[in-house]
């Protein structure tokens, strides 16, 4: 029985526009988010396979293709929930995540500096990558990360709450090769609730601290 499954969308095709186009939401979500977890099944049993003969040779490309495909149906599941037609504008405390918004100031010194460095970050990215809002536990605090493909440059033990989708599948066929033009667009539609509770869940959690 498959391990993980392809979630449903928390609206429809259409919610999004015109920021995203229903065409790039439908061939995102249905296409590509699906074919991640299809990889990410497909990698647990060729390695149970593995197990069962023991036969260890194909085991570093088969982890591989496990972390690229799991790390890109967990981003794109909290891709799906970071974004809302009712959204953008910046976290205000009367809005009811002051916690998030403190937490920006304290890590970015202003949410307009926290922008600036996400937007860099997601729209340098060299190739296929993302962009990221991270809950960091050894500090409390928050960090932004580059994401090249699906797992590669992120910091052990942090929690993703905000993740922009540089991929090309993600604004082509709207945007074409104006990456920056996406990214710059993508703030009109952030959910910051959605952001806000995975924040204040992120770090509620226990973390074993180096001794």
């Amino acid at each position: 029985m498959p391990v993980y499954t392809l979630p449903d969308l928390p609206y429809d095709y259409s919610a999004l526009a015109p920021v995203i186009s229903p065409e790039i939401i439908e061939l995102h979500h249905d296409k590509h988010h699906a074919a991640y977890v299809k990889g990410a099944n497909d990698s647990l049993e060729q390695l149970a396979e593995a197990r069962d003969k023991e036969q260890w040779g194909s085991v570093n490309g088969l982890e591989k293709n496990l972390a690229f495909h799991l790390s890109g149906h967990i981003l794109h599941s909290i891709y799906w929930h970071n974004m809302t037609g009712d959204g953008g504008g910046e976290p205000l405390a009367a809005d009811g995540v002051g916690g998030l918004a403190d937490a920006i100031t304290d890590s970015f010194g202003s949410f307009a500096g926290f922008k600036a460095q996400l937007t860099k970050a997601a729209a340098t990215t060299q190739g296929s990558g993302w962009g990221v809002l991270a809950y960091e536990p050894l500090s409390g605090h928050l960090i932004v990360e580059q994401i090249y493909d699906h797992q590669g440059n992120v910091g052990q033990g942090s929690t993703p709450l905000l993740v922009f989708d540089a991929w090309e599948h993600a604004f082509y066929l709207q945007y074409r090769n104006q990456k920056v033009d996406f990214i710059d667009a993508m703030w009109a539609v952030v959910n910051w609730q959605d952001v806000a509770r995975r924040y204040e869940a992120a770090r509620s959690r226990q973390t074993i601290l180096p001794v």
